[in-house]
């Protein structure tokens, strides 16, 4: 759902990506700008996640096998599993929002 909603969101802003790259803006900055956005959404989403995981603790140990509700490891390597995962899903859409021909996306409306 979130890379459906970043891919979206790209989608809208392709008229304004065409006209920062029309009015000279590089690929690499644009790319870098949209990234960096969702990134920011990815570091607040795991914040919060972690932190109910780690308040709902006790409701949560019926489910977790072979491991402590309280167990680094874990919570480290979920976090970065889906750090990943939802980075990828980011540049992708952002990539090809950054490749797009300026007057094709003016014109796009």
């Amino acid at each position: 759902m979130k890379d459906e909603l970043e891919a979206y969101s790209v989608a809208q802003r392709t008229r304004e990506i065409g006209i920062r790259m029309a009015l000279g803006a590089e690929w690499g900055p644009v790319l870098a700008m949209i990234v960096g956005q969702g990134l920011r959404l990815i570091a607040i989403g795991e914040a919060l996640g972690i932190g109910a995981a780690l308040a709902l603790n006790k409701a949560l140990s019926s489910l977790m096998f072979g491991t402590t509700t309280t167990d680094l490891a874990t919570y480290v390597v979920v976090a970065v599993i889906l750090a990943i995962v939802a980075t990828v899903a980011c540049y992708v859409p952002a990539r090809r929002a950054a490749r797009v021909d300026p007057l094709a996306a003016l014109r796009s409306e």
